[in-house]
């Protein structure tokens, strides 16, 4: 009952905002490991702080960890929406700093091989959030499948995760080449995480665009660098937000001029496409 009255509330508190023109993200990776979930998380936080409002989808179906990362127990996922039939409003929890997300549980591996009936209310339900939050960000699983694809080329923008590992910056190369195959329009974004020093991450970057370019003539961006520091791996271990455990550290730092870049004047002006578009390329990809 006391779960009813919560979501009555929420739906009603939102249902008085003026609706907002909402942004879906998608943050990548070519590789596990490289911090992705970490970054999505730490970022999400951070874009509330700066007064946005946002849902994280932990979409790294069986292999989900962001509600660990920051130490919050779910009681519903999302597989749970799709298999009990249950409200988005059901799964919506809350983080920190009043951060929106929806874990991804675990129980099948994939998420995007639904029955007809089944993609129809998942993505009704989509539907219900749209224009009530600024951002929409994807946390997929690391690399890339034919289904995954399609959540990742429905979104406004995509950021990739890299470290500068030759390993990691060459899953990266391979992530942008499959992308671009499939839509080359869509904005893609690079951000270098566990940099052991600014010039080393600009290299990577650097290198990784100049392999884009001149390959894939798909001209890329520098979302920004994270440099390596153990406050990032204290932070996991307590499972809290590195954001909010060690807010005078590097990676916070960084993680805060990104933000303020990210949603900087010219960007907030250039123009989103409608909610509903992105929910139209969701329907053409999985019917």
């Amino acid at each position: 009952m006391n779960d009813q009255a919560k979501n009555l509330r929420q739906m009603l508190q939102m249902a008085s905002e003026t609706p907002k023109n909402t942004k879906v993200l998608a943050v990548v990776s070519g590789k596990g490991g490289v911090g992705k979930s970490n970054f999505s998380l730490n970022f999400a936080i951070e874009l509330t702080k700066a007064g946005k409002k946002v849902v994280l989808f932990d979409l790294d179906i069986g292999m989900a960890n962001v509600d660990i990362l920051m130490g919050v127990s779910s009681k519903f996922t999302i597989v749970d929406m799709i298999e009990k039939d249950l409200s988005i409003w059901d799964i919506i929890e809350e983080g920190p700093e009043k951060l929106s997300f929806i874990a991804g549980g675990t129980g099948f591996s994939s998420m995007f091989q639904l029955n007809p009936r089944k993609i129809s209310r998942f993505l009704q339900q989509l539907e219900l959030i749209s224009g009530k939050y600024d951002y929409i960000i994807f946390d997929m699983g690391a690399g890339v499948s034919k289904d995954s694809l399609h959540f990742i080329l429905s979104a406004n923008e995509i950021i990739v995760v890299t470290t500068p590992e030759p390993t990691s910056v060459t899953d990266a190369y391979a992530m942008v080449k499959y992308i671009q195959l499939k839509d080359q329009e869509i904005p893609i974004q690079v951000l270098v995480n566990r940099s052991e020093t600014p010039s080393e991450g600009k290299k990577t970057f650097e290198n990784l665009k100049l392999v884009t370019s001149q390959f894939l003539q798909k001209d890329i961006s520098l979302l920004g660098i994270i440099p390596n520091d153990p406050s990032v791996l204290k932070a996991v271990k307590a499972q809290k937000p590195f954001i909010l455990q060690a807010p005078s550290s590097k990676p916070s730092q960084a993680i805060r001029e990104i933000v303020t870049k990210f949603t900087g004047v010219t960007r907030e002006e250039v123009s989103t496409p409608p909610f509903s578009a992105f929910i139209s390329k969701i329907k053409k990809y999985l019917s």
